[in-house]
């Protein structure tokens, strides 16, 4: 008997299941397989894009080149997400013979999405197209996904109707050669990185 006894408790000090607490509850990751479910998952969020996560051709348009109010030199992007939402503050940064300065900043701007529009979403939310309107008439569409860890979104966006290609359809977010902006095959980098807390 003493021996069973030992053996049992051998087993279980070797064992790394069934001999302790298994109600230890299991954490399972938000599924960002629809619209609603994304929404909701960015709900009360709050997304920041600076330093490197910041690409080269925001909006498909150099970072380098002065568009007067329409440039896309950037510092810092923050996006708060509420009752379906985005509330975009960016900081702009200031271009200097030919050059964005990320640091030199310029004054914010803000703006909130009317509707966000998100639909053929993969099951695992790695790739999703939307679009975001803004008052105004601005309209941004594009591609998104989220890391396979769900702290990072990434958006792929142009103005409306200045691309193709730029869907989930032709490609995940980011993929070369698929896009063609205002007629002419793009080659930059469009893909806005968010960290998402």
């Amino acid at each position: 008997m003493k021996k069973k006894l030992m053996s049992a408790v051998m087993l279980c000090a070797l064992s790394l299941v069934g001999c302790g607490d298994d109600n230890d509850p299991v954490v399972e990751k938000p599924k960002l397989d629809s619209s609603a479910n994304i929404l909701a998952f960015l709900e009360g969020k709050t997304l920041t894009m600076e330093g490197a996560n910041i690409p080269s051709h925001p909006n498909g348009f150099s970072e380098d080149t002065d568009y007067g109010a329409s440039s896309q030199c950037y510092q810092k992007v923050t996006m708060s997400v509420a009752g379906g939402n985005f509330k975009v503050d960016s900081i702009p940064g200031t271009i200097q013979e030919g050059a964005c300065n990320h640091e030199l900043a310029k004054n914010p701007l803000s703006f909130t999405s009317t509707t966000v529009l998100i639909e053929n979403v993969a099951t695992d939310g790695s790739c999703f197209d939307v679009t975001f309107t803004f008052p105004g008439g601005l309209v941004q569409e594009g591609r998104g996904g989220f890391a396979t860890d769900q702290k990072t979104l990434k958006l792929e966006l142009f103005f409306k109707n200045q691309s193709t290609g730029s869907r989930c359809a032709a490609g995940a977010v980011g993929a070369a050669g698929t896009v063609t902006l205002n007629a002419s095959p793009f080659t930059g980098n469009a893909v806005q990185t968010y960290a998402i807390k």
